[in-house]
């Protein structure tokens, strides 16, 4: 058997924490009653102290485990999916472990460690900005709010069960589809392993081998299968059976390259076309729920017209991932940085966090690329080495690309992944491909605008116009250059960021849309570029007030119809 639990709801929280608070027999009466997602302390919208929410918090969880936990030498298993930013985990008291970092899941065994009658999770979770975990150690632009505000859950196992199962589809352009299932389990084991290949609850194959060891490669040949495209995002899933532990993976049949002429997908070129996605939300910070990680994802693929997404700076939920899978949307996701690059323990805790974000997300079809440099960080071989020859230990069928904002920086990746802020409003769009990265490496612009622009969605329609033109002018270049695989705009939405950035109220007024993600202008420049819903914008509402002299102008129009019919007072007068 296999038995998830999930324990989300009914937590003790105190903004404070001592020695004593880990212990089963104190008293938490006081503390406040709170459920996961949780922020450690919720926001004004602007104008605050980033220092509110850094500070060492506590969270308890009384639970009991069902009689079947005890049976059969059966294991269980406690997971976090993410925790801002350093975890002390007490079980009963006793010291389980820790983790350093904010974006990754982690998770500790509790075999042998629960009692019948009841038990008690403790978490000493440390909010500040340590300067060992990454991001930090330097100036961050962006907010990386406390809380456990991932989900948590309870995993209980037999004696001997699967780790881990990755699902890869090479040759999946064939009409014989190869499915390929690397199988990682707890320890030494033998016996056979079952593998049914479904379509929904449909199941079109089964296989069995032996298993004498630790892990298995299965593979095999599957006729009739659909490939996974942003058009037809066909899933399916592969259910991994051994002893009486069960595992299902879904996945999806996509080949993803980047090539010096550009993005192919499944073999047939795609103009890659995005925006930058920060996973904060007002008030509560990080701390949102699964309806809205989904949400976001829906935005940027219905809302906005986007085909890709770049997860900016840091692993983002599972529920986003899981979306995406399902809607289409692909995703270029990275380590978590930000410009500095520490050493030491620094670097440990980023090689972890690589393999963690590898390791959770490395079966989803919509992850096309691995960040594996600092966010426009300086070059540094050394470390770069290990990144990018850790990422292809752990999934050689993935590229890996770095972001920077530099020009001719050492490629130590596959795609030369690039901050592309030349377009300050005048003849240059994007910086020439081969002054960028030579005339051989794979070209892909991964921001663009931003800070060369910030606009509030109250700004005047003036500056509103030209925040949208400027996105426009840089995906009409990036779609008419063969080098380019495409343009990823920053950014999707307002956030909340440091002192030493933003318009002084806390917040980066770069997204197309504001921070409870409602349309600016800009953001029909992207919904333009679909074919799935009428999508018709006008750059001016023609209130004569809104413009120096009463001057309203040049009005421009932002829609994927075929023509428009303009009228005036009721009397028509063109048609564009």
């Amino acid at each position: 058997m296999r038995k998830r639990i999930d324990i989300n709801f009914n937590w003790k929280y105190c903004p404070s924490f001592t020695e004593e608070m880990v212990r089963p027999g104190y008293d938490d009466g006081a503390f406040e009653a709170v459920d996961i997602p949780h922020a450690n302390k919720e926001l004004p919208y602007h104008y605050f102290d980033e220092r509110e929410y850094q500070f060492v918090s506590c969270y308890r969880k009384h639970f009991r485990l069902p009689p079947e936990a005890f049976e059969n030498n059966r294991r269980v298993f406690l997971h976090f999916e993410g925790a801002a930013n350093y975890a002390r985990v007490y079980l009963n008291g006793k010291f389980l472990g820790e983790h350093k970092g904010g974006y990754t899941p982690f998770g500790f065994e509790l075999t042998g460690l629960c009692n019948k009658s009841g038990n008690l999770i403790a978490v000493e979770l440390d909010s500040t900005e340590r300067p060992e975990i990454p991001p930090f150690g330097n100036m961050v632009d962006y907010l990386c709010y406390g809380g456990i505000y991932r989900e948590v859950h309870l995993d209980i196992v037999e004696s001997a069960f699967i780790e881990d199962v990755f699902v890869k589809t090479p040759d999946c352009l064939l009409p014989k589809k190869t499915i390929e299932a690397d199988v990682t389990f707890s320890g030494e084991v033998k016996g056979t392993l079952k593998l049914e290949f479904l379509d929904g609850d449909k199941v079109l194959a089964t296989r069995e081998t032996p298993v004498d060891g630790k892990a298995v490669r299965v593979r095999w040949k599957q006729k009739d299968a659909e490939l996974w495209d942003i058009d037809n995002p066909k899933l399916y899933t592969l259910r991994v059976s051994f002893g009486g532990d069960t595992v299902e993976k879904r996945f999806g049949f996509r080949q993803a390259e980047f090539t010096r002429t550009g993005f192919l997908l499944n073999g047939k070129p795609l103009k890659l076309i995005g925006l930058n996605r920060h996973q904060s939300y007002p008030y509560v910070g990080y701390a949102m729920p699964a309806s809205a990680q989904r949400a976001d994802a829906d935005l940027l693929k219905f809302g906005l017209g986007c085909n890709i997404a770049r997860t900016s700076h840091y692993p983002d939920s599972i529920h986003f991932l899981d979306r995406c899978d399902e809607i289409g949307l692909l995703v270029f996701t990275e380590m978590p940085s930000w410009q500095y690059l520490g050493e030491g323990e620094w670097r440990e805790n980023c090689l972890d966090n690589i393999r963690r974000m590898i390791l959770r997300d490395r079966s989803h079809p919509c992850v096309i690329l691995w960040g594996v440099r600092v966010n426009e960080g300086m070059d540094c071989d050394e470390f770069y080495t290990q990144t990018n020859a850790l990422a292809r230990s752990l999934d050689p069928s993935r590229q890996t690309g770095g972001v920077r904002n530099i020009p001719q920086s050492h490629l130590l990746e596959d795609v030369y992944t690039f901050n592309d802020f030349s377009h300050s409003g005048g003849a240059v769009k994007l910086l020439p491909p081969a002054i960028v990265c030579g005339f051989k490496a794979p070209l892909l612009v991964t921001e663009h605008n931003g800070h060369m622009y910030p606009t509030k969605s109250f700004d005047r329609e003036e500056l509103r116009r030209e925040h949208a033109l400027r996105h426009l002018r840089v995906q009409n270049k990036s779609f008419g250059s063969k080098r380019h695989s495409g343009a990823i705009g920053w950014c999707m939405a307002d956030y909340n960021t440091h002192k030493d950035f933003g318009s002084g109220d806390k917040i980066c007024y770069h997204g197309v849309t504001d921070m409870f993600r409602v349309p600016k202008l800009a953001a029909a420049v992207y919904a333009s570029q679909q074919d799935d819903r009428v999508v018709m914008e006008t750059s001016s509402a023609m209130d004569v007030g809104e413009y120096p002299g009463a001057i309203v102008g040049q009005t421009y129009i932002f829609t994927n119809c075929d023509y428009v019919k303009i009228y005036k007072n009721g009397d028509y007068k063109s048609t564009a």
